[in-house]
């Protein structure tokens, strides 16, 4: 299995929003010159978010974006579905069927489902161990604080107090 690059652009949008001063939507402007990607694409991501309600967006002149929910109740896990959609490691195309399923059907079909369950189970393992992860967590950690700071970055050059 390989995460694209927009999980990690998404990972950098949710980290924006949780450390974005309370009193002003993020501007979705701001996000693109962060990330250095263009509107267009930016607008492809932060859909996926805000459909799985993990962000939410404001109209208008002095709109933009929020986080739907505390850095506390979203999940890394969360993200990564948001953004990668289903994820299985095993991508069973049928191929030992294919290959052995002339010589032993039985020994063919029976290896195909014992592969296709041990990595079902080492993704369930995977998927588990994301759900635990909240963004919180992550931030709190890689910032060495037991809060998060918080700055405005729809400013152009924003003090920041990290």
């Amino acid at each position: 299995m390989k995460l694209t690059k927009g999980l990690e652009q998404a990972v950098c949008i949710i980290t924006l929003l949780s450390t974005q001063d309370s009193g002003a939507p993020l501007a979705s402007d701001a996000i693109s010159e962060r990330l250095l990607v263009s509107p267009s694409y930016l607008k492809k991501i932060m859909r996926k978010l805000v459909v799985k309600n993990i962000i939410r967006s404001v109209p208008g002149n002095n709109g933009g974006f929020f986080l739907a929910r505390s850095p506390e109740r979203i999940s890394l896990f969360e993200i990564v579905a948001a953004v990668e959609g289903e994820t299985n490691s095993y991508p069973n195309s049928g191929l030992i069927k294919q290959v052995f399923g002339d010589i032993r059907k039985e020994a063919a079909e029976k290896g195909e489902t014992i592969l296709t369950e041990a990595f079902s189970a080492a993704d369930q393992v995977w998927k588990d161990a994301l759900k635990k992860q909240t963004v919180a967590d992550l931030l709190l950690e890689t910032l060495g604080r037991d809060e998060l700071p918080y700055t405005n970055w729809n400013e152009i050059n924003p003090e920041l107090h990290f």
